[in-house]
């Protein structure tokens, strides 16, 4: 299938496929006037790298982790540890976003002057 019916099959953009296929992460080949063809599995490769995208995880990830997800004959605890690793990565940036939202709040609230109405309003 050409590149406008994976797009269409997977809801990801043509600009977001050739992107993965730069990565690493999804193949084609080649018509001799150089038009992409995919095969049929690359849709459940698109959506699965979607799934990942939304995860977290990153391109560079995905490519060392791909392998072991799609093929079950090669998939060892490496893999899981490799996934847990990323959760933890994730759980240390939502705790620093979470100091980070204390600390704009607390400048907000530094800042926020009364109205003569009792409204809140910024200072200038």
């Amino acid at each position: 299938m050409r590149i406008g019916e994976l797009a269409g099959r997977t809801g990801v953009s043509a600009r977001s496929i050739r992107y993965y296929e730069q990565q690493g992460l999804l193949v084609s080949r080649r018509t001799a006037s150089g038009q992409r063809l995919f095969a049929e599995a690359a849709v459940e490769r698109v959506r699965l790298i979607q799934r990942l995208f939304d995860a977290g995880l990153s391109s560079k990830r995905m490519y060392e982790l791909l392998p072991c997800m799609t093929n079950p004959d090669i998939r060892t605890s490496w893999l899981t540890d490799r996934l847990r690793e990323e959760r933890e990565r994730i759980v240390a940036e939502m705790a620093q976003l979470a100091a980070t939202v204390s600390a704009l709040e607390r400048v907000i609230g530094d800042l926020t002057v009364e109205e003569p109405t009792g409204e809140p309003r910024a200072a200038a």
